[in-house]
């Protein structure tokens, strides 16, 4: 009488380990079976089975519904962490090879940053990058929220430069630089030359802040309510410099991060720091995790660094501004 074999040995699909990982992976990214039978060319009767097999086999759940959306265990973002760099490595060895052939001298680099990053951030790295590697095509996707989240994730963008406060669990971010909140009026208003600002004081003055959906819009928000003091938006408007400019025209006063301050501002502006109040603001790099970084791509986050920003970063008052 033969044995029975071990169970171990049942599932016929660990013949090949790489495509029910992959179908995992895949359904943890995207959230949902019917995108990752999409993405992979499958039918979702197949994402299913091999799903089912690797909790079988692993003796785990590894989904929960939330909502239409289904998200990993514990368990799930255990084998998440463990089995991305493998099934991405594999897919991505071909690409990996020939981007390290061709090295630094050809290529692409995809960067996706918000308007404010372009502007008063990476404008000296982009030149640096753009002296070490001019044949690298660069190019800059100005995208905020959660556009900047899906390209990621898609890969239409290698990596991404800005600010997070929520960072999703597929992505990480390293924050590079730290910028202090000011808050920006007119010269003559009673704010501008008030000996000593509290957060009550802000509160008889409409202020201008970006869209609710930006982070900037939230801290306030969140700054506001945990002091329990009320205040109130004036106007809602994107972009700094617009900002800036309704503030200098006398229609209300703002919360910035001093990155976007520059000398010509101070010209026209009074800024004052608010850090007793609000958190400085972070800036850094955002990836997927797991995604294997082309040489361009290393090069570029090799210049992103603190010593990279000129001198004019810091204002009379020793805050950081840039």
């Amino acid at each position: 009488m033969t044995s029975k074999p071990p169970a171990a040995l049942r599932f016929a699909y660990k013949g090949s380990r790489l495509k029910p990982l992959r179908a995992f992976c895949q359904v943890v990214r995207l959230g949902s079976i019917s995108r990752a039978a999409e993405a992979l060319y499958l039918s979702q009767p197949a994402i299913t089975l091999q799903l089912q097999a690797l909790e079988r086999e692993l003796g785990a759940r590894l989904f929960e519904r939330s909502g239409r959306r289904l998200t990993p265990t514990r368990e799930g973002d255990l084998l998440y962490e463990m089995a991305r760099p493998l099934v991405e490595g594999l897919d991505n060895i071909a690409a990996q090879f020939r981007e390290q052939v061709r090295g630094l001298d050809a290529g692409e680099l995809h960067v996706a940053a918000g308007s404010s990053t372009i502007l008063y951030l990476l404008p000296e790295i982009v030149d640096a990058f753009r002296q070490k590697h001019p044949d690298v095509r660069l190019s800059l996707h100005n995208v905020t929220g959660a556009s900047g989240l899906d390209l990621l994730r898609s890969d239409a963008v290698d990596l991404a430069v800005g600010s997070m406060l929520d960072v999703p669990s597929d992505l990480s971010y390293t924050p590079v630089y730290r910028f202090d909140p000011m808050l920006i009026t007119p010269p003559e208003h009673p704010l501008a030359n008030k000996p000593e600002l509290t957060l009550q004081d802000l509160s008889p003055y409409g202020l201008i802040l970006p869209p609710k959906r930006l982070t900037t819009y939230r801290l306030v928000d969140l700054v506001f309510q945990q002091n329990r003091v009320p205040y109130t938006v004036a106007l809602e408007v994107g972009g700094w410099e617009v900002i800036k400019q309704y503030v200098s025209m006398g229609l209300g006063i703002s919360i910035v991060t001093a990155i976007c301050l520059t000398d010509a501002d101070r010209q026209r502006l009074v800024a004052r720091s608010l850090a007793r109040w609000f958190p400085p603001r972070s800036y850094g790099i955002v990836m997927r995790k797991g995604k294997f970084l082309s040489p361009q791509a290393r090069a570029f986050v090799g210049l992103i660094k603190p010593d990279a920003l000129s001198s004019r970063s810091h204002d009379e008052s020793g805050h950081s501004e840039r």
